[in-house]
């Protein structure tokens, strides 16, 4: 399974490919993904812009690839912009098999929900507990970043552990207590089960 995805921050852009590879492992599936493409998210949900992304992405793999579009919601409801977004990535390149998911809030928010792989890693605290809703935190950055180091330094950036948090997240609980993890993960098994 070929992946090539497109995301929207520094630090998914080493942080995906580790994840979509923990997920292959874990689905016993032998994933290649390709260097991901960086856009801003205010950008590229534009008119426009979405569409050259993906006309991009196209030429850059090959057609059995699964193009991934993963976005942050923000403030936006993920039910709502990304059906629209899939629908303008899609009529793009009908050709191609695409996907969207957006972690809601923020990719971070995915951390937050499996916080127990992470308690006393990379400077958190070692008793880390998942707050009751990951995905209803507004910042989950800084939701780390009070966690980390307890002022001996700096705190959480995700250009610096986005990829380490990424590898060792705990997935399973993630799954169960985020919803758009939970979508992203089926996004992949069905792809998967296309090929």
């Amino acid at each position: 399974m070929i992946i090539q995805p497109i995301v929207e921050g520094h630090g998914e852009v080493p942080a995906v490919p580790v994840l979509l590879r923990r997920i292959g492992a874990s689905l016993e599936l032998d994933i290649q993904v390709l260097p991901p493409i960086r856009q801003k998210r205010n950008r590229i949900v534009k008119d426009g812009e979405l569409e050259r992304v993906v006309e991009l992405a196209a030429r850059k793999c090959p057609s059995e690839s699964l193009i991934l579009i993963l976005l942050d919601a923000d403030e936006d409801c993920p039910a709502t912009l990304g059906p629209a977004l899939l629908e303008r990535a899609s009529a793009a390149r009908p050709d191609r098999t695409v996907t969207v998911v957006l972690a809601n809030r923020e990719f971070e928010s995915w951390f937050l929900g499996g916080v127990e792989g992470l308690s006393g890693r990379r400077g958190l605290d070692a008793d880390l507990a998942t707050p009751g809703d990951p995905e209803s935190v507004s910042d989950a950055k800084a939701w780390l970043a009070e966690r980390m180091n307890r002022g001996r330094g700096p705190g959480y950036s995700p250009t610096i552990h986005q990829a380490a948090f990424a590898a060792t997240f705990d997935m399973t609980a993630a799954r169960t207590r985020c919803p758009s993890f939970d979508k992203f993960l089926r996004e992949i098994e069905k792809s998967a089960s296309r090929t």
